[in-house]
């Protein structure tokens, strides 16, 4: 099994968790909720880990056509949860498969940009990406307890998420 075999998993997984979390909220007014002293509702975080995969894994490692505007990840509001569902379903299928097309040795080589100035492997880059995911996938976990008042939802796991 290759590197990147082996990542698309973990990403396929963790998107599937992003879909369970989305799928948990009651209704589409819930997920563009905040609370004093939270700056980002769950919707806006959804909206920032599209546009962070499809710019950092999708067009910069797997030649997708994205045209990133991060600005509008923060100020969109209002998208029902169908289009948020939608939206993951798609990273779950494009996300990993791109992962999956990377060999070993283009893993070990520079990713195509320096990452805030500091030159990384592309693998040091999805590993860098996939903490970020699992940051805000946290985010996304709390503000649904606290918006909701409901507990902790049963996860996806790595077996069920192999393709």
């Amino acid at each position: 099994m290759t590197i990147g075999t082996e990542l698309a998993l973990i990403y396929r997984r963790d998107l599937s968790r992003l879909l369970q979390q989305v799928e948990a909220f009651p209704d589409d007014a819930t997920l563009w909720k905040t609370l004093p002293g939270v700056t980002n509702c769950a919707g806006n975080l959804v909206l920032h880990l599209e546009g962070n995969l499809r710019e950092f894994v999708g067009r910069q490692l797997g030649g997708q056509d994205y045209q990133r505007q991060r600005p509008l990840e923060f100020s969109t509001t209002g998208l029902t949860k169908a289009n948020l569902t939608e939206r993951i379903h798609r990273l779950r299928e494009t996300i990993p498969h791109a992962i999956e097309g990377i060999s070993d040795a283009r893993m070990a080589a520079s990713y195509p940009e320096d990452f805030l100035g500091v030159p990384l492997s592309a693998l040091q880059m999805l590993i860098h990406l996939n903490g970020h995911l699992g940051f805000h996938l946290g985010q996304i976990d709390y503000l649904r307890r606290i918006v909701t008042g409901n507990g902790a939802i049963t996860q996806a796991d790595l077996r069920a998420t192999s393709k």
